[in-house]
């Protein structure tokens, strides 16, 4: 099987982050995408963002350089790039000098304009200059860092695919590409309407770690069990906590009442002690087959061997490196199962080939420095 998104030609502009993923994604599904790439290396299995995709690596300074981009482009269906905004411009490549039925995918933090538009910025930045980031700290502590997933992947690559995606429907319509400017400060916030709504009602505060959500609920948060290792409890509706309170076999009639927040301190307290006297295993083993949703906080070596996970095949091995499989699935049109990441560079004759070069031509772009 090919994936849905067969047929799709995708070029991609080598960058860090969200694009890559975004191309990955597009790959998984079966786009055939290429990267261009600023010069040929030795191939890298553990860059999984590169895995189902081919590559070309170019002289995007020299003039035959940007001929064969714009070669690339007019076969193409849709182009990603995560610059700061101009650089493509500056190379002659921009959107008013590309095709009219190519879609423009424009990966940034800030967005195409803007008073930051030039400005650096990582995945925290945006976070704490949305004010997403100040509903992640606690009463005691300033917000630890997710990771890079929820502005860099979540708002970023994720609203990149949905508008280039919305953008090739339309396309089927109206037979125009367009621009699709996708900023990381714009998909956060897009990302935020539960809590936008909890605000506008008055069922969330600005005080950190005080709501249901951000560690302050005794019934949403993670405890540390004897053996050092933690336990994820979520039991947030009522029926939920009831079974959590009876796995640790309190008598509700006795403890504040679920949504008393002046009673979490203690609920917490009290919980914190309990899950204190077990290890998280034996914990784990507790509440297994109730829906007090209680997990245990696995590691990502554990978690590739958790039943569920292994069930569904949600890790793979591709070259030895562990990894996602493609997701989500699909019945009918199943995404590739992933190819390993192919070398910068590695795969410059074949693309060339299906462009109309022929060996002479190529040769020359290698002797010119085209192809480096």
């Amino acid at each position: 099987m090919t994936g849905p998104l067969h047929g799709l030609k995708v070029i991609e502009f080598a960058g860090l982050g969200p694009a890559p993923l975004a191309g990955q994604l597009l790959a998984d599904m079966g786009a055939d995408v290429v990267v261009v790439d600023r010069a040929s290396g030795p191939a890298d299995p553990c860059d999984v963002n590169r895995r189902n995709k081919r590559s070309i690596a170019l002289n995007l300074k020299s003039d035959k350089g940007r001929g064969v981009a714009c070669d690339l482009l007019a076969k193409a269906d849709i182009l990603i790039e995560g610059f700061r905004p101009g650089v493509m411009e500056r190379l002659g490549l921009g959107p008013d000098d590309a095709p009219d039925r190519l879609i423009y995918g424009r990966m940034t933090g800030w967005g195409q304009d803007g008073p930051l538009a030039q400005s650096a910025g990582h995945d925290l930045t945006y976070l704490a200059q949305t004010g997403v980031l100040s509903l992640m700290a606690t009463a005691d502590a300033p917000p630890r860092p997710p990771l890079n997933l929820i502005a860099d992947y979540g708002g970023g690559a994720m609203f990149l695919v949905f508008g280039i995606l919305s953008a090739v429907i339309a396309r089927g319509r109206t037979g125009k590409g367009q621009v699709v400017d996708a900023a990381m400060v714009d998909g956060v916030p897009a990302m935020m309407g539960l809590l936008h709504g909890f605000m506008a009602n008055g069922f969330w505060t600005d005080q950190p770690g005080q709501n249901w959500l951000d560690g302050g609920a005794p019934f949403y948060r993670c405890y540390r069990c004897a053996d050092g290792r933690d336990v994820a409890v979520a039991a947030l509706e009522p029926q939920f906590y009831a079974a959590l309170l009876a796995g640790l076999e309190l008598n509700p009639a006795r403890l504040p009442n679920q949504n008393d927040r002046s009673g979490w301190p203690a609920l917490t307290d009290t919980f914190s002690s309990l899950f204190a006297k077990r290890s998280r295993d034996e914990w784990a083993d507790v509440f297994a087959g109730t829906d007090a949703c209680v997990a245990p906080v696995l590691s990502m070596e554990e978690a590739r061997h958790d039943p569920q996970m292994a069930g569904r095949h949600t890790y793979v091995s591709v070259g030895d490196v562990w990894q996602a499989a493609p997701a989500p699935r699909l019945s009918d049109t199943p995404p590739r199962h992933p190819r390993p990441s192919t070398a910068p560079g590695q795969d410059a004759e074949t693309v060339l080939s299906e462009l109309g070069y022929d060996r002479t031509s190529i040769d020359a772009l290698r002797t010119d420095g085209v192809l480096t």
